[in-house]
């Protein structure tokens, strides 16, 4: 269809051109030319003009396709094709500018540089077909003499690789960005190198072998480097001191990078990671030359926003073993305690225990809380050394241990081996023991807060059954927990309800059956005509706290109903009420007191608090300043329940008090035959003895008032007199005792 072009001698001659300051590539990689063309004489002149020539020190490979349906075969398969010099007429007149155009929109191919040649130039394309498909060039074959032949080559060439420069920038920050937003989303330090690796390769389009990524200390034990990350025939490597790497030259290469904190790209290519929360990272890159100058900045993009990962990596690693991790003994605490539990709780074969150390307060404060952080190591240390790697500790709580492991290795027995012989620390032998509890796991899914909190109640019923033994959990203990919780959040209820209320039972003085006070007690009635027995309800409200503010109200509402006594005329009586231990503890309950004494305008000589025996348990001298300040100010202190908990003679000489309470449990014996009727007698002489005032409660019969007369105890109350009543009823009851004062009560 057309006639080759034609070789003249004078065309012959060198093409010198101009220096240039970008080198594609220093590499011998060829530029590959299509020739598409239906005519093989042209294919023959093409290559012999131009086969010995180079362009930017890169040699010409030739491919041939001699119809436009080769063409695209060979464009399919060879993506690098940099330049398609190309017939316009072939098999049809427009085969040329159809495989442009399959170029262009179907190939997707933006890059390659298209040369269009025909024979007859009446076949040339429109302007707007050269602009819309980008056509580098529109030459007649008659005039593509050797020069020019070469000289629109190499403006093609040269613009086919600013296009490949920026495509490639493009891609390279698309994968850097892609890497990113992948590489983000991983926490563990080591899953986040080998993401680094995975991406360096994908970035430079290399296999994922021989890339190892170091730290220079930071979170590791030691400061020497080691292996996090490695790929190929590294990856044994992971792990391991960089010193053991066998390959000296990778060695010293890394050593060398994280030594000057920079890039290398020598004879080796080694990155460097700026990363604070270390001295700094390296990866080492097994790659064959140079990487090119676009490369290099791709590289240097790459590991800055690498580093501020590798950064909130370790920052989140740091968390979380604050999080998760006792910073004392190294081991899971309790948060991470309950994770392992819930992983593993579905193995019937798993056994759960708490063991809490016995007396480990008074360790800490006899000595001092250093060497008992030391004693809590060493613990933790005999636990590991005990039960080894089959069972998983954890430090739940300030002295209390974890273990979840096979029910035959968590065992009383092997717990209680871990007592066994005494702990040395700073050269002192510490004998220890330890109470726990063991929970069976049954299989069934289940929370492990739910299971801890089940241990946990073993654990008190085993310190309130006896120390250094362990105890498993049953139904019964968790239901009977269950319920005292439910009491307590009824009993919250209640209180903030204003659904409690107060009793009054008198206080008679014997010889004569006169009133001269009552006691204060608080009931509960959580639907009408049934009530919850003090003595299940006060002692959760002591454990829970919620018993200082329902004391204060039951002091505020008692001094609150003896100010109305008081106005109706029943002056001089006296009104009791009790005081938990647990609210007298509290520094403000002095203040308190006389916050109220002052709001319901009543006189402090008329109010008494009953205290139990407990009371003596704290040190005595902090006890007896509070009940001196309490005293001073008119107030009278008597000992509730006397002779049942903590009686000790010397406390009770010792003790700022009044008054001694007689317990019914000793008024019941006065009954004429009982054998131990002398301990009432005991108490009353016991009191005198200290210039006590005494009272007794508990009276049922005259033959107990009788006996309790004549052994010198002056006042009383019980059923006798009167059982316990609402204020209303308590005033008719006084107002019918005053008319009949004539007759004893």
């Amino acid at each position: 269809m057309s006639d080759a072009p034609s070789l003249d001698d004078d065309d012959i001659v060198q093409f010198i051109d101009e220096p240039s300051e970008w080198a594609p590539s220093t590499s011998a990689d060829p530029w590959h030319i299509l020739i598409v063309d239906d005519e093989r004489d042209v294919h023959e002149a093409t290559r012999l003009a131009l086969c010995d020539l180079t362009i930017e020190g890169r040699p010409l490979v030739f491919l041939q396709a001699y119809s436009a349906q080769e063409a695209r075969a060979i464009l399919a398969r060879e993506p690098s094709v940099a330049v398609v010099l190309l017939d316009v007429v072939m098999e049809s007149e427009d085969a040329g500018l159809l495989l442009v155009r399959w170029i262009r929109r179907e190939l997707g191919n933006q890059s390659v540089r298209i040369i269009l040649r025909t024979g007859q130039p009446g076949y040339a394309p429109e302007l707007e077909t050269i602009r819309s498909f980008d056509i580098n060039d529109y030459r007649t074959k008659s005039e593509l003499t050797r020069v020019r032949l070469f000289t629109s080559l190499t403006v093609a060439i040269r613009s086919y690789w600013q296009l490949r420069q920026i495509e490639m920038s493009r891609r390279g920050l698309e994968l850097i960005v892609e890497a990113s937003t992948g590489l983000i989303r991983l926490r563990a330090l080591q899953q986040f190198a080998e993401g680094v690796v995975t991406q360096v390769c994908a970035l430079l389009n290399i296999a994922q072998e021989g890339l190892i990524c170091a730290s220079s200390s930071g979170p590791f034990a030691d400061e020497a480097p080691r292996v996090i990350a490695a790929a190929g025939h590294y990856r044994e490597m992971i792990h391991r001191p960089l010193a053991e790497l066998p390959e000296a030259s990778v060695r010293e290469a890394l050593r060398q990078c994280l030594l000057e904190k920079r890039h290398r790209f020598d004879r080796t290519v080694c990155l460097y990671f700026n990363v604070s929360e270390t001295q700094g990272m390296a990866a080492y890159l097994a790659m064959t030359g140079e990487p090119s100058q676009m490369d290099r900045h791709l590289l240097e993009v790459f590991c800055a926003n690498i580093s501020v990962g590798f950064e909130n990596v370790l920052l989140h690693n740091r968390l979380f073993r604050l999080a998760y991790y006792d910073q004392l003994s190294g081991l899971p605490n309790r948060n991470r305690f309950i994770q392992l539990v819930e992983e593993k709780g579905r193995d019937p074969d798993m056994a759960l225990a708490l063991l809490d150390l016995d007396d480990f307060a008074d360790i800490a404060t006899t000595l001092d809380h250093h060497f008992g952080d030391e004693v809590l190591r060493a613990v933790a240390e005999r636990l590991e050394q005990t039960f080894g790697s089959q069972v998983m500790l954890a430090r739940v709580a300030g002295d209390t241990f974890g273990l979840l492991g096979p029910r035959d290795a968590v065992t009383p027995e092997r717990i209680q081996q871990v007592f066994s012989e005494p702990l040395t620390v700073r050269d002192e032998t510490i004998r220890l023991s330890a109470t726990s509890s063991l929970i069976t796991l049954n299989g069934q899914p289940a929370k492990g807060r739910d299971l801890l909190k089940d241990a946990g109640i073993a654990l008190k019923q085993g310190k309130r059954l006896g120390r250094g033994k362990a105890n498993y959990f049953s139904e019964a203990l968790g239901r009977a927990a269950r319920e005292r919780m439910q009491l307590l959040s009824s009993l919250r209820a209640a209180f903030s309800a204003e659904q409690l209320s107060l009793v009054f039972q008198p206080q008679i003085e014997l010889a004569s059956g006169r009133v001269i006070g009552a006691e204060a007690l608080l009931r509960w009635e959580i639907e009408p005509g049934r009530w919850v027995p003090p003595d299940q309800f006060i002692p959760l409200a002591e454990q829970s706290g919620l018993i200082v503010p329902l004391g204060e109200w039951v002091l505020r509402t008692a001094c609150r109903q003896l100010h109305r006594l008081t106005e109706r005329g029943h002056t001089g009586f006296r009104m009791a009420v009790n005081v938990s231990h647990a609210q007298f503890r509290e520094p403000g309950f002095v203040s308190m007191l006389e916050c109220v004494l002052a709001d319901s305008r009543v006189a402090a000589s008329q109010i008494e608090l009953e205290l139990t025996e407990s009371v003596a348990m704290d040190h005595i001298d902090d006890i007896n300043t509070k009940l001196a300040d309490i005293r001073r100010r008119g107030v009278t202190i008597a000992i509730d329940d006397f002779g049942t908990g903590y009686s000790s003679l010397s406390v009770l000489r010792q003790l700022n008090i009044d008054r001694l309470k007689i317990d019914r449990s000793f008024v019941k014996e006065l009954d004429g035959t009982h054998t131990k009727a002398g301990i009432a007698q005991l108490i009353i002489a016991l009191g005198h003895q200290c210039n006590l005032a005494l009272i007794a409660e508990g009276v049922e019969n005259a033959v107990q008032r009788r006996s309790l007369l004549a052994m010198g105890c002056l006042e009383a109350q019980g059923f006798l007199f009167a059982r316990p009543m609402p204020i209303e009823q308590l005033e008719d009851w006084m107002a019918a005792a005053v008319s009949n004062q004539d007759q004893p009560v």
